[in-house]
């Protein structure tokens, strides 16, 4: 059975770029690269969907601050437990 190759995200930009340059066809780009055709167009359709992240201007949608709030409720609550723990156990 063939290992599986790995491949660096600069060399799948570099093919997906060549791909949406339209300059050559898939199985072209694909030959040249020793790819397999599906691969070529799957990196191409991940950077057209990717390209809307590149203009959002570095805003990561991260937790809300309702969550964040429960989360360090949960952190004092899952502190007092263990103290308490901690306590019962030196006894």
């Amino acid at each position: 059975m063939a290992k599986r190759r790995n491949f660096t995200d600069h060399f799948k930009a570099k093919v997906a770029l060549e791909a949406l340059r339209g300059d050559k066809t898939l199985q072209e780009i694909a030959a040249k690269h020793q790819l397999h055709p599906n691969q070529v167009s799957t990196w191409k359709r991940q950077a057209i969907e990717g390209t809307a992240d590149v203009f959002s201007g570095g805003k990561q949608s991260g937790p809300s601050e309702a969550e964040v709030k429960d989360l360090h409720a949960k952190i004092g609550r899952l502190a007092v437990e263990n103290d308490f723990l901690l306590e019962g156990l030196k006894k």
